[in-house]
């Protein structure tokens, strides 16, 4: 685990700076960023680009509270359905529990201008601290958090530049180390199996580390089978058959996680094909599921619940008085598990 110091976050904006950018009184900012009083649609347009453009964002609580700040962290991650980010929620509750501090989640769905919006809701209120999952952000977001004056951790990638403190795996190296390892077991025409990734940027940077590794051993994909949507066992075992039926050359599958992985080897169990000696399988993240499938689906663990508690530990003691307020950057190793997919072929 490594940790470097980051350059301090800038003061939080204020009406004043609204008024400067878009050329109008502070009241008249005020009315429009409250939708009161009677204002020009031309100037609204106006007031609400600049405020954009600059990142701010009204406080809902301004005067209520002498902290300026509510005792709540909030959560921004993409889903609660694979599987993947309870267990990074289970790591920030366990830590913030007893701390004065709760977590309150927003889902994005992995759509950027849905995570705009999260965001601007919940900064509005003024919580303690934002943890969000991922480095890519709309300029939007980016000047949003950059401007809010509370400690902001990215989570799940090292793979970027963050705007405060990050914690997570790389997930090039995560593509790279296990491209090695099957390399290593003896296998050679291998498919790539996954989610479309020009929203999945984790998933896209482990395909570009992966391709990288195999590119450097004289080797490359021989087929890929894409899907959009959530995961599920029933697409594994779909997009499985498709690409064997296509490519029955393959002798190894990388699925970009472990449930459309699961599906896959359910789908090779149930045609009696030899796993690991015919075709080898192996996806990504160590769900606690893989731990009731017939056979062991080789994984990688991410150290999601150790990504959840560090994430929550910096926003404590960013929070605590005579604390070092340094941004820190934490990068958690993933770990292979071979499980019983990823082993020597039988010659």
């Amino acid at each position: 685990m490594t940790s470097t110091p980051s350059e301090p976050p800038r003061r939080p904006l204020t009406l004043r700076d609204v008024s400067e950018a878009s050329g109008v009184s502070e009241m008249t900012v005020s009315r429009v960023l409250r939708n009161r009083g009677d204002v020009s649609e031309r100037t609204r347009e106006k007031v609400r680009a600049a405020a954009k453009e600059l990142g701010y964002v009204p406080n809902k609580i301004a005067g209520a509270l002498a902290s300026q700040r509510v005792n709540l962290v909030a959560v921004i991650i993409p889903s609660m359905s694979n599987m993947v980010f309870p267990d990074v929620m289970t790591g920030i509750t366990e830590v913030l529990d007893g701390s004065g501090l709760q977590p309150v989640i927003g889902i994005t769905g992995y759509r950027p201008e849905k995570e705009e919006q999260v965001l601007y809701e919940m900064l509005s209120w003024r919580p303690s601290g934002v943890i969000i999952a991922g480095l890519e952000h709309t300029d939007a977001s980016r000047a949003m958090m950059q401007n809010a004056d509370i400690p902001v951790v990215e989570i799940m990638d090292v793979d970027g530049k963050p705007i405060d403190s990050m914690v997570g795996i790389s997930h090039r190296r995560a593509g790279r180390e296990m491209a090695k390892a099957i390399i290593k077991a003896g296998y050679e025409n291998i498919g790539f199996l996954g989610t479309k990734m020009p929203l999945d940027h984790r998933a896209r940077k482990r395909f570009e580390g992966f391709t990288e590794a195999l590119a450097k051993a004289g080797l490359e994909i021989q087929d890929k089978e894409f899907y959009s949507g959530g995961s599920a066992l029933a697409k594994g075992r779909e997009m499985t058959q498709a690409i064997l039926e296509r490519s029955p050359e393959l002798d190894f599958l990388y699925y970009s996680n472990d449930m459309i992985g699961a599906g896959g080897l359910l789908h090779c169990l149930s045609k009696g094909i030899d796993v690991p000696g015919q075709i080898g399988l192996a996806g990504f993240n160590g769900v606690e599921l893989l731990q009731g499938l017939p056979v062991q689906l080789a994984t990688m663990d991410a150290g999601r619940s150790e990504i959840g508690r560090k994430a929550a530990e910096i926003i404590i003691r960013r929070n605590t008085p005579d604390q070092d307020h340094t941004p820190e950057r934490l990068e958690i190793s993933p770990v292979i598990q071979f499980g019983e997919t990823l082993k020597r072929r039988r010659k």
